[in-house]
């Protein structure tokens, strides 16, 4: 009775293993289509924003024929399709991909557009809006990514035409991290840790000097040093807010009652 049980139990297991396997398969539509087929399928999904049906094409277009023409195309157009899809860092990953590969492609400059517009439009959020957002502990790497990168593109490929939009960006990127180091500033200002305010204002003069946050940036060390009982800094400083910004806002309280301007705040 035992050896008919186990018999019975294994022939059960063979017919449910031959059931499974007879199930039938998901039918690949793209079965017998030609390179320039499923490249043309794929755009047109990327036309219309259907960016994972494109994904999904341009891999395919890739594996089947990795050394065609439209495979070099396909791995660009897929690092778009995963950008617009919200897929950042699969299109860094295929940006950089890109450029390993093919290094001398008339189009890499256009990888290093895009690598350097998803680090960008990853941090603009967090770089647009200083004014309501505590950045005291957050690093912007990806906007420094983005500058190099853009850096490297303006360098390298000067007559691109992507260089002029590039440049712009970069001087976006340049005033951002700028405002960026002089919220820091403030932020330890306010918090009494004076050094450290002070320092940090210094590294923002120089490391992005010419930007817009210079102004506040001499003003925190002004205020810090004073803080800090440190007279001559604090006049070094001054007299550099002064010569740099005449018409600092900064300095409109100067001389009321007979006081220093930065006694005044």
């Amino acid at each position: 009775m035992a050896n008919f049980t186990r018999r019975s139990l294994a022939l059960i297991a063979v017919l449910l293993l031959s059931g499974c396997g007879s199930l039938p398969e998901e039918k690949d539509e793209t079965a017998g289509w030609s390179a320039q087929r499923i490249y043309s399928e794929a755009s047109e999904s990327m036309t219309d924003g259907g960016y994972d049906r494109a994904i999904k094409l341009f891999e395919k277009l890739e594996a089947r024929y990795p050394y065609g023409r439209y495979a070099q195309q396909a791995q660009l157009e897929a690092a778009y399709a995963y950008y617009k899809s919200g897929e950042a860092a699969l299109a860094v990953a295929a940006c950089d991909r890109f450029i390993k590969l093919h290094p001398d492609h008339p189009n890499v400059d256009y990888a290093y557009y895009l690598k350097g517009l998803v680090h960008f439009n990853e941090d603009l959020g967090l770089l647009g809006n200083l004014a309501n957002q505590d950045l005291s502990e957050r690093d912007p790497a990806g906007a420094k990514e983005s500058f190099d990168t853009f850096r490297e593109l303006v360098t390298r490929f000067p007559e691109s035409k992507y260089a002029a939009d590039a440049s712009q960006r970069m001087q976006y990127l340049i005033n951002s991290l700028g405002a960026h180091e002089v919220h820091v500033a403030r932020y330890y200002y306010k918090r009494g840790a004076y050094l450290a305010a002070v320092n940090r204002a210094a590294e923002a003069l120089k490391s992005f000097p010419n930007t817009p946050s210079n102004e506040e940036a001499l003003f925190i060390m002004v205020k810090g040093y004073d803080a800090l009982e440190l007279p001559e800094l604090r006049d070094d400083a001054d007299r550099v807010l002064r010569k740099s910004f005449p018409n600092s806002t900064y300095l409109l309280g100067s001389g009321a009652n007979g006081k220093p301007w930065w006694k005044l705040w």
